[in-house]
């Protein structure tokens, strides 16, 4: 029987579906999708397995001009991504263009004129008409000649498991990365980072979102029962009043909510507690983005 194994690895511009499309192919939760720009801000890797293939799926932070130390490693994670690919997946959608970062285009041309395998994705197509549609992939064409055009909706599962079989044959023949029964790289904590972090961007808005970040640290799993205890830390003192909320009722919104999403993951009843505090400025200290798991070597 020939194996086959490698890394599928999922880039784009920010909000055009990368995260939905990962947890389509993966089958599990494991990306958080909000309709807001930059929700991923880590590369997530999910790993799909069969009798003889591996799949090591990786979604990455939407390409992006950095403002601030943080923006500029999450740029980081998704230039990485075409160093290290045997498939990789560009991800656009109708609203997209081309002209949002040329320079991260021209990078995905040069690995497709290579012979790497890249498929150009168009999501989204369940928004746009057909005649729309068929310009697209026309000009996409005319900019990737030697990828592979599938038009798509994540969403609505249009079209991903003829995508997930044409991943599964451009992979190269070898043994698996990862044991067969592994599904991620990442450890429980930072599902549950994750989980509170999506509930911070649906429920705030403005910078709010995009100042915070999500530590745990306190994981007790017992048998029928998961004690969490995660700080939400902030840049400013006036955005710690708003996280919490009048008489804690924003945290207690958000607490509920991540709870709910966490017992689904673990498939274990939670008790979760969230404490909020300031961290002044950490998206722009160097240490402080280490300190939350950013490698930035």
């Amino acid at each position: 029987m020939v194996h086959r194994s490698g890394f599928v690895n999922i880039v784009g511009n920010p909000n055009v579906g990368k995260s939905t499309l990962m947890n389509a192919l993966v089958g599990e939760r494991l990306s958080i999708i909000t309709s807001k720009a930059q929700t991923t801000r880590h590369r997530i890797m999910g790993i799909v397995n069969g009798e003889d293939f591996q799949m090591v799926y990786s979604d990455t932070p939407g390409v992006l001009s950095p403002n601030y130390q943080l923006q500029r490693q999450m740029l980081e994670f998704s230039r990485s991504a075409l160093v290290d690919a045997d498939v990789l997946l560009y991800v656009t959608e109708p609203q997209d263009t081309i002209d949002r970062n040329p320079d991260f285009i021209e990078k995905v041309k040069k690995m497709s004129s290579a012979g790497s395998s890249v498929f150009l994705i168009i999501n989204k197509i369940d928004l746009t008409s057909q005649d729309t549609l068929e310009r697209l992939v026309e000009f996409w064409h005319t900019q990737l000649p030697e990828a592979t055009i599938f038009p798509i909706s994540a969403q609505e599962r249009f079209g991903v498991s003829q995508l997930f079989d044409a991943i599964k044959d451009a992979l190269p023949v070898g043994p698996p990365f990862f044991p067969k029964d592994q599904l991620t790289d990442k450890p429980a904590r930072f599902f549950v980072n994750e989980i509170i972090r999506e509930k911070i961007l649906l429920n705030y808005d403005k910078e709010i979102p995009y100042s915070v970040e999500v530590e745990v640290e306190s994981f007790k799993e017992e048998d029928k029962l998961i004690s969490i205890s995660a700080v939400i830390y902030c840049e400013r003192d006036s955005q710690k009043g708003i996280i919490i909320g009048k008489a804690g009722s924003a945290l207690k919104r958000v607490g509920s909510q991540a709870r709910k999403d966490i017992e689904e993951f673990f498939q274990k009843k939670v008790f979760l507690q969230l404490f909020v505090k300031v961290d002044k400025d950490w998206r722009s200290n160097t240490n402080r983005l280490k300190h939350y798991g950013y490698d930035l070597s």
